[in-house]
């Protein structure tokens, strides 16, 4: 479900016109909707409804100030994965006790930051990781709150890119060693155990691996609780979200088709996992991102050029593989609609076979290829969907392209969450050495 629809023709967010955001902040533009975001957060919500839960929801998704306002207000915790992360958090109004700090690579700044900030704990990676957060604990005259990351070694069934829970990932402890890895983190005295965690993936569109990863590691939870007294088992995030027909899923009969009977939701996901989780009596936590941003955003953009080779159908666009990665980075799908549709559109004499290109000089800068769409021309804009998630935050300065502005819109209400950057900020800490001039 998601709050972008076409009434009369015209692609609103909500209740606003996407065109007319366009016209006002030009392209290419992101564009959030409060709507989904919040609806998103309460299904999880309703879904876990059966245990003591909190849901931490995944900064490196979208880490836009106005995204993060709108989760702290929901009751959202956070997942992060920086010192960075934690920071904005915190500036959006975010509390950092209710926040979870994960990555394989914390640095001593990252980890002295979260213990005065007084984060709820620290997802350790590694024995070495343990340590130092022990060290830094101590030195700080502080207990440090922690949960040791197991990797159970569990297929996702997802992108090899996007997989995290089996042995050939860098990520948490191997299952096998993880009980005596915990007997070790008991003996040191500035740690605090509180909890245990999982992830194994993102963009999973099936329960099974879910269920499959909690089954094995819920024995070890309860032996935890047994032996060290942790309150939570963290399950991580990875629901995954509908791309190919990103639009249509904005409505709710869309989901009752009864071929769309095995798509994941929440309601799914529950059923599946309440049954395993709720014997054991503790805290769970979930830390999703995709599921509750990616189809809240949208990025527009409009058509430069229309290149017709013989060949191809080049739709040359002013968005770039440097404000929306993941089709160069993962040849992932994005569903691309234009801001005005007409009733007849789908019929194939109106459409074309079409490559949605950007401008930076790589071949891999590419929205989608050989997809049937309906014809445009250059000053048309087009929408491509479901990109509330990875979209922004892996964005880039490449071929000094400045960053793209960011709008949320509530209701009838727009504004603007981040302004477009500028050629003058986008060098302003640079400088020419004087050993040059």
């Amino acid at each position: 479900m998601h709050d972008f629809s076409f009434k009369r023709g015209k692609l609103y967010c909500e209740n606003v016109s996407v065109a007319s955001l366009a016209k006002k902040h030009n392209t290419p533009l992101y564009v959030y909707s409060h709507a989904t975001l919040t609806r998103n957060f309460r299904l999880l919500d309703i879904a876990l409804s059966p245990v003591d839960h909190t849901i931490h929801f995944a900064v490196k998704a979208n880490s836009n100030l106005g995204v993060l306002r709108t989760l702290a207000n929901a009751g959202s915790g956070f997942d992060i994965v920086s010192g960075g992360e934690l920071q904005r958090v915190i500036a959006a109004g975010g509390d950092p006790s209710k926040c979870v700090f994960a990555g394989v690579g914390k640095t001593e700044e990252d980890i002295e930051l979260a213990l005065k900030k007084g984060i709820y704990a620290f997802s350790v990676e590694s024995e070495p990781e343990l340590i130092r957060i022990n060290q830094i604990a101590r030195r700080l005259k502080k207990k440090a709150p922690i949960a040791i990351r197991v990797n159970p070694n569990i297929d996702a069934k997802t992108h090899a890119k996007i997989t995290t829970g089996t042995y050939e990932n860098k990520f948490g402890i191997a299952f096998e060693e993880v009980e005596a890895v915990y007997e070790r983190a008991a003996k040191l005295k500035h740690l605090h155990i509180r909890g245990v965690q999982m992830h194994i993936g993102s963009q999973l569109t099936e329960v099974g691996p879910f269920e499959k990863a909690v089954r094995k590691v819920v024995p070890l939870a309860k032996r935890l609780a047994e032996k060290h007294g942790i309150e939570f088992f963290s399950i991580g995030g990875g629901v995954g979200i509908v791309y190919e027909s990103a639009l249509e899923s904005g409505d709710a009969k869309w989901w009752r088709a009864p071929k769309r009977k095995n798509l994941l939701t929440p309601a799914k996901y529950a059923a599946k996992l309440m049954p395993l989780l709720e014997p054991l009596d503790l805290r769970i936590l979930i830390e999703p991102g995709r599921f509750i941003a990616g189809n809240a955003g949208i990025l527009i953009t409009r058509v430069e050029y229309v290149k017709q080779t013989g060949v191809k159908n080049f739709v040359i666009v002013d968005a770039a593989m440097n404000d929306l990665a993941r089709p160069a980075l993962y040849d992932s799908y994005h569903e691309i609609v234009p801001l005005t549709r007409k009733a007849s559109d789908h019929l194939k004499k109106n459409q074309v076979s079409s490559d949605v290109v950007g401008p930076i000089c790589e071949s891999s800068d590419y929205f989608c290829k050989n997809r049937m769409l309906p014809k445009v021309g250059e000053g048309d804009h087009l929408a491509l969907l479901s990109a509330g998630a990875y979209g922004f935050v892996m964005a880039s300065n490449y071929n000094v392209r400045p960053f793209p502005a960011e709008v949320l819109v509530k209701g009838s209400q727009a504004e603007v969450v981040r302004k477009r950057q500028t050629l003058k900020q986008l060098w302003a800490g640079e400088s020419v050495p004087k050993l040059l001039k």
